[in-house]
């Protein structure tokens, strides 16, 4: 069995904080939103290290900005050790992205032009970035809407190749990958097969907005067939890989997306060896 395997989770959300500490749902374990605890105390806190108790976690950084061009953001990065010395993650990531410029946040994860420069740039500041927090950061490759003229390899070849430099890990988005695919008309499988399972540490699936001429990651909706059935690819090509679902907008019921994990759970266990597609041992340890 992967050694880094979590079993099954869900993004911890405010909207859920009383219901799984009164019901305990069967979750193996949680991923937060680590802006949204990067806060001296208060009640975000308070049900954070509640929750905390009875499940592993891991952070999820939205706003390092590690492809930007301006400065790493030291203050932001001192935060961020210093919530993770607090919350003892199993393991903590952000975008393979830029958000903003001079100083503008677009509250939006753009995506790099796929050129050596950018490799080059990305990778140092991945890797300062990992010196300052004492910990090896994984990645997520982002959905995106546009192309840049000045690319020059593939995304999944940028990806890979930033990774490596950095010595970072990935935290592979299944349903950014379709995405992406229908957006610029490239084969999903090829994406997988060219990624190192050696990198690979979580997966990330949700539900989009299908338009029909393009494809919106909005995190509101289900996860859709063709999503399952590249998460079935996945399983196949990386093997046990910790899997979470994420839900930011028309959130349902915590009971609802547990029954949707469960999907995850029951695609795995048809895949994988037995000892691969159960609960971990950490989660056990956990609960």
């Amino acid at each position: 069995m992967n050694d880094h395997f979590l079993g099954f989770g869900l993004g911890l959300r405010t909207q859920h904080f009383n219901d799984v500490l009164e019901t305990r749902p069967d979750v193996d374990w949680f991923e937060i939103i680590s802006e949204n605890f990067m806060v001296a105390g208060g009640k975000p806190k308070y049900y954070l290290h509640a929750i905390r108790e009875h499940y592993p976690m891991v952070m999820h950084g939205v706003s390092m900005s590690i492809g930007s061009t301006e400065p790493l953001d030291k203050e932001y990065l001192q935060r961020l050790k210093l919530l993770a010395n607090e919350v003892q993650p199993q393991w903590l990531s952000d975008h393979l992205c830029w958000t903003g410029l001079e100083g503008v946040n677009s509250h939006d994860l753009l995506p790099m032009p796929y050129t050596e420069e950018a490799i080059e740039h990305i990778a140092g500041r991945i890797m300062q970035v990992q010196e300052t927090l004492g910990r090896q950061l994984l990645l997520e490759n982002v959905s995106s809407y546009i192309s840049y003229t000045e690319s020059a390899m593939s995304e999944w070849e940028f990806y890979s190749e930033v990774v490596e430099r950095a010595d970072c890990l990935m935290l592979l988005d299944i349903n950014n990958i379709y995405v992406s695919s229908r957006n610029h008309n490239f084969d999903a499988q090829t994406y997988l097969n060219s990624i190192n399972p050696d990198r690979v540490r979580q997966f990330h699936l949700a539900g989009h907005s299908d338009y029909g001429t393009h494809v919106i990651d909005t995190h509101d909706h289900d996860i859709c067939d063709p999503v399952w059935e590249l998460y079935r690819q996945a399983l196949h090509r990386f093997g046990a890989v910790s899997t979470m679902i994420e839900r930011d907008d028309n959130i349902p019921p915590l009971n609802q997306l547990v029954e949707e994990l469960q999907i995850a759970r029951d695609i795995a266990a048809g895949i994988l060896p037995r000892q691969q597609s159960g609960k971990p041992v950490a989660a056990l340890e956990a609960r």
